[in-house]
């Protein structure tokens, strides 16, 4: 088959070249990837430039970690869709390939007819949204906070936060450019940093870090809880004495993370947001769309932050 592999001694160090099929195990059904979704950190990690405190990947590497396609072997274990089921899939790479062997703990199917582009958005995305959200508790009525909102997480935040009831405030680098979309999505008020939030919120999604995530933990109301989900800014963050105080309106405050390659039983979840996407309820913001021997087209775009949303490579 042909996959997209990380090569340092090539340029670009990410390309399209014949490995070995893949040999699925008894948990896992083997698909035919017809498209998948790129995320800001895989790429950014790949190419070095979010810093050397990640784990290096090893040259050939079959990279990606979102994808849809259609199940051409199903499980030998009896778990998961049947052949011939369009699905959509979460790994920890091997996504962007022709074929692609993944537990069926990690893959849900979706309405047959959906756009198999759309599908291949949700699984980084649109689940770190959706458990990040949880982790806020009952938003009904509540403030919301998403910082890094023009992105992948941040798109999808939006939205599922407008869903559950919350008054939601969107932070982005660049409110001109961004702004009418972020509105349609579900945002109510808009701001360049977490600087600018001038009203208490009762949650955060923070998709930055540094300096963004410590501004936007300032602005948490008495039990509010900010959940780190992304680390786009490359920063450490520092808190000034005091900030971690109890006082005077600060009570009870609490700062979250979590790891999707440690939660179990995603299924059902992806299941969920595939429909929503599929009964249109979702707007997946896909801000570049093209065939995969573009893909440098693409990662460039994502490395320079002119993408809104979500990048898909087509898989013929």
């Amino acid at each position: 088959m042909r996959a997209i592999i990380l090569d340092r001694a090539a340029s670009p160090i990410l390309r399209v070249r014949d490995v070995p099929d893949p040999t699925p195990g008894p948990h896992e059904a083997l698909v035919r990837i017809n498209a998948a979704a790129l995320n800001f950190g895989e790429v950014s990690h790949a190419f070095g430039t979010q810093g050397n405190h990640l784990r290096q990947i090893p040259d050939g590497t079959v990279m990606g970690n979102d994808a849809a396609g259609v199940v051409i072997e199903a499980a030998a274990d009896g778990s998961g869709p049947a052949a011939g089921a369009t699905v959509v899939t979460l790994g920890i790479g091997g996504a962007w390939a022709e074929l692609r062997a993944v537990s069926t703990d990690f893959l849900a199917e979706a309405p047959a007819g959906t756009d198999f582009g759309v599908l291949s958005t949700l699984p980084v995305a649109g689940l770190s949204a959706l458990h990040g959200l949880a982790r806020l508790g009952p938003i009904l009525g509540k403030r919301v906070l998403v910082t890094g909102a023009s992105g992948g997480v941040g798109t999808f935040a939006l939205q599922l936060a407008r869903l559950a009831g919350a008054e939601v405030v969107a932070s982005t680098s660049n409110p001109d450019a961004h702004g009418d979309t972020l509105r349609r999505l579900g945002a109510s008020e808009i701001v360049a940093t977490p600087a600018e939030v001038t009203r208490p919120v009762h949650g955060v999604l923070d998709q930055v870090g540094g300096g963004q995530l410590v501004d936007a933990f300032r602005r948490l109301a008495p039990h509010g809880t900010l959940v780190a989900i992304g680390h786009s800014s490359g920063q450490g963050e520092t808190f000034d004495f005091g900030d971690l105080f109890g006082d005077e309106g600060r009570h009870d405050r609490a700062i979250v993370t979590f790891f999707l390659g440690d939660l179990r039983g995603l299924g059902p979840d992806l299941r969920w947001l595939a429909a929503r996407v599929a009964a249109g309820e979702l707007d997946p913001q896909i801000g570049w769309r093209g065939d995969w021997s573009r893909a440098e087209e693409a990662y460039t775009a994502l490395l320079n932050r002119r993408i809104t949303g979500k990048a898909v490579l087509d898989i013929n």
